[in-house]
């Protein structure tokens, strides 16, 4: 019987891609909270229900940002005694702590639409714009910032999803004060803070999912363990079966797998381990495996 297990755990690696997007996202952060104090006060002052639910919006992206950042640097960790795999879930977690707050911060939205749509007030469609401009620029470059990272990155996509809905909830408060100011009609105002909503639940839902699925220790996308499988009979001689395979990830870009190979009779074990090993990598890209190949087939 032979085992191994092909990749070390002494170690952390901490890719380039990681501190840029790190600095990517502490940029958009700092922004983000500095706009953020300013579109409340201009929300306070023109009674824009637009301008506090982005205002709102924006505070929750600050914290979430700042979420993600902390993900990053410790991501960068190296394993210890306690955790062998080091902290790279805990980008993943960070993701799904965010997407989650996505969906509590819509729900929120709707809430305080229904209450302003019973209860309308005055609005003050011209300090509403002024700040909605604003906000839009501010929105703009963070989102420019964070979209020139990876965006394979579950962390960086999810820091992408919160300034987009800032984005969006900047674009709609400014039609909603162009409406105002030339109709009238209030309305328009919670009504377009509905549709922001329901776009941001759209994103933290999706978030949710893809880092609950890796937290769940669930099959990475695009690998499929019977694909696998059938995959390594057809082209790894010397193979009689393939059992107890478990694929999944640490992350979103590091997929991990176990299994059994039965030898075929007279198949060397340490050249069917490597030749599974180098099928593993060629054909799936998965460099972190533990293989074991157990010399004698069970009789049947």
């Amino acid at each position: 019987m032979a085992h191994d297990h092909s990749h070390a755990h002494g170690h952390v690696h901490v890719h380039g891609d990681s501190r840029d997007a790190r600095r990517r996202v502490a940029l958009a952060a700092g922004l983000t909270f500095a706009f953020m104090l300013a579109e409340v006060a201009g929300g306070l002052i023109s009674g824009s229900l637009a301008l506090l639910a982005d205002a709102a919006h924006m505070l929750t992206d600050a914290g979430a940002l700042a979420l993600a950042w902390v993900g990053f640097r410790l991501a960068e960790r190296p394993a210890d005694a306690s955790r062998s795999y080091g902290f790279h879930r805990v980008k993943v977690l960070a993701a799904f702590v965010n997407g989650l707050s996505l969906v509590v911060l819509a729900a929120w939205i709707v809430w305080e639409a229904v209450e302003r749509l019973l209860s309308p007030g005055e609005v003050l469609g011209g300090v509403m714009l002024v700040i909605a401009i604003a906000g839009l620029l501010v929105n703009i470059i963070a989102f420019a910032i964070l979209h020139g990272g990876d965006l394979e990155d579950l962390n960086l996509r999810g820091a992408l999803w919160h300034v987009a809905g800032d984005l969006l909830g900047s674009v709609a408060a400014i039609i909603a004060a162009g409406v105002i100011l030339w109709t009238g009609w209030s309305a328009i105002d919670p009504i377009l803070s509905v549709l922001v909503a329901l776009l941001v639940a759209v994103g933290g839902v999706r978030l949710v999912r893809e880092a609950g699925h890796i937290l769940l220790e669930g099959t990475p996308s695009g690998l499929e363990v019977e694909a696998i499988r059938e995959g390594l009979l057809a082209n790894v001689s010397g193979i009689d079966r393939v059992e107890h395979m478990h694929v999944w990830s640490l992350n979103e870009a590091r997929p991990l797998i176990t299994l059994d190979v039965y030898a075929a009779a007279g198949a060397c074990p340490e050249t069917l381990r490597r030749a599974v090993k180098a099928h593993l990598k060629s054909a799936h890209d998965i460099d972190h495996a533990t293989v074991e190949v157990i010399a004698e087939p069970r009789s049947l």
